[in-house]
């Protein structure tokens, strides 16, 4: 039986790089849950929600993150939105995109994303939020976000992502594994090579996951003759703080105008989240409500 979904945070050698660990398989689970999603989509959703994680454990406070993948491929791009918290949340543009195999016989993720973009969007609470983007390398998203990090923050970094999926879509496996060079270690030849050999020698990440090891027996088994000091963990989860507020707070947006039209047509109206996929109803009453509270607070 697997351990359930956590995190593990760890420094190697003379803390000279770091790392993430992480098992996301109950996340990705409910992600398809949510959505639907066919195996190709899983593999997509679930390496971005596993990164998103990390990039989540990265931020201080309130703070959150969203990853959009923005690709002209047919699963119409990924967004992803994580918190420091452990909780992530995301979909896909098209959940039921169906492919063949790729010619190394794996789920063809990268003609899914296509071509295009990725952007790491931060909320520091500021005015402004921090934006990175960087042009997709492969759409594989593991060697995209490697990239981005060389790139947009010039840390080397290794990312390894994997999801195993069933023939139904639903994933057996998920995890990560992102390893990042501290700026003493950049000169230090014997132990990038050392780093290097062991991370060729890593078999899949999703296979990783897939055995009844503990995260932190996954970064041992990998790093095998490197010195590891586990320095915290933390559990991580799908969730969506999505709400009938919201919602509501979102249809205020809209203006007195443009609502008037809505209740004129007098239908109830239906609202879905993205994310989770729960529905919201708003009906004539509760639109004539929101109509009240607009012109209340014009006054």
């Amino acid at each position: 039986m697997q351990g359930h979904d956590y995190l593990a945070r760890a420094m190697l050698g003379d803390n000279q790089a770091r790392v993430f660990a992480l098992r996301t398989t109950e996340v990705v689970k409910t992600a398809h849950g949510h959505h639907q999603t066919t195996p190709v989509a899983t593999a997509a959703l679930g390496r971005t929600l596993t990164m998103g994680l990390v990039l989540g454990a990265m931020l201080k406070g309130d703070e959150t993150i969203s990853l959009q993948i923005k690709g002209d491929g047919p699963l119409g791009g990924i967004v992803v939105s994580a918190n420091s918290k452990g909780s992530v949340k995301g979909y896909v543009g098209n959940p039921h995109v169906d492919l063949p195999f790729s010619a190394a016989g794996k789920l063809d993720v990268g003609t899914a994303v296509g071509k295009g973009n990725l952007h790491v969007i931060r909320d520091l609470g500021l005015k402004e939020a921090y934006q990175g983007t960087v042009p997709l390398q492969t759409g594989e998203i593991g060697e995209d976000f490697a990239y981005y990090f060389m790139n947009s923050e010039q840390t080397p970094s290794a990312v390894g992502l994997g999801v195993l999926v069933g023939v139904d879509g639903v994933p057996i496996s998920s995890g990560g594994l992102i390893v990042q060079l501290l700026p003493d270690a950049v000169a230090d030849e014997e132990f990038i090579g050392s780093l290097e050999r062991a991370l060729s020698q890593m078999p899949a990440v999703s296979s990783l996951f897939a055995e009844d090891m503990s995260v932190e027996d996954v970064v041992e088994s990998v790093f095998q003759g490197i010195p590891v000091r586990f320095i915290g963990k933390e559990d991580v989860r799908f969730l969506c703080d999505c709400s009938w507020e919201r919602f509501e707070q979102a249809l205020m947006t809209l203006g007195t105008e443009e609502l008037q039209e809505l209740v004129a047509a007098g239908e109830t109206i239906e609202t879905v989240c993205h994310f989770c996929n729960k529905r919201y109803d708003f009906t004539l009453d509760q639109l004539n409500m929101i109509l009240v509270e607009l012109g209340n607070t014009r006054e």
